[in-house]
């Protein structure tokens, strides 16, 4: 046993560092700080991009996974869909779609039109909002004091909004528009 442990190194002359030489291989010990962890860093990742690249298919999966990352944010239920509940009016052309969320004590109104997105929070409150279309935000929205908020942008296809108030994230329902 013991001609073992000195093949090893265990034991015997070579069983601590000695002139700084690494004990198995007889090279000086590997010192960390020499190292530039940034550059080895980018440098791997060059590698891997050239040699083994992200399939554009995974890719999209774990952008889709990653819009989900607010999922313990209360959903809006829509209430009100103007092309469902309102009475139609002859003669009219072109009207606005009106829609109207609830989650908790929180009402969010939203008219959807041609010419974008307009709404109100109630009861007033500034928030920061988001206009989802798929896993990205296209449009970043700022409700004032009184609750309003605008988009010269209107939506095209499946959208929802997020709204951040404070500590909370509501998310409306996807609707097509």
């Amino acid at each position: 046993m013991n001609d073992m442990n000195d093949m090893n190194g265990i034991n015997g002359a070579n069983g601590g560092h000695d002139g700084g030489q690494d004990d198995v291989f007889g090279e000086a010990p590997f010192v960390d700080e020499e190292l530039d962890h940034d550059r080895l860093e980018e440098e791997l990742r060059e590698a891997t991009a050239i040699l083994d690249p992200v399939p554009a298919e995974l890719r999209r999966i774990a952008i889709e996974a990653y819009a989900l990352h607010d999922l313990d944010a209360r959903i809006a239920e829509l209430t009100f869909d103007s092309l469902v509940d309102a009475i139609p009016v002859r003669g009219a052309v072109d009207v606005p779609r009106m829609l109207t969320f609830h989650s908790g004590g929180l009402t969010v109104d939203v008219e959807v039109t041609g010419d974008g997105l307009l709404g109100q929070l109630l009861p007033p409150q500034s928030a920061a909002i988001e206009v989802l279309h798929g896993p990205r935000a296209t449009a970043v929205l700022t409700a004032d004091d009184m609750g309003r908020f605008s988009s010269t942008a209107p939506p095209t296809g499946p959208f929802a909004l997020r709204l951040r108030t404070g500590g909370e994230v509501v998310v409306t329902e996807w609707l097509r528009a």
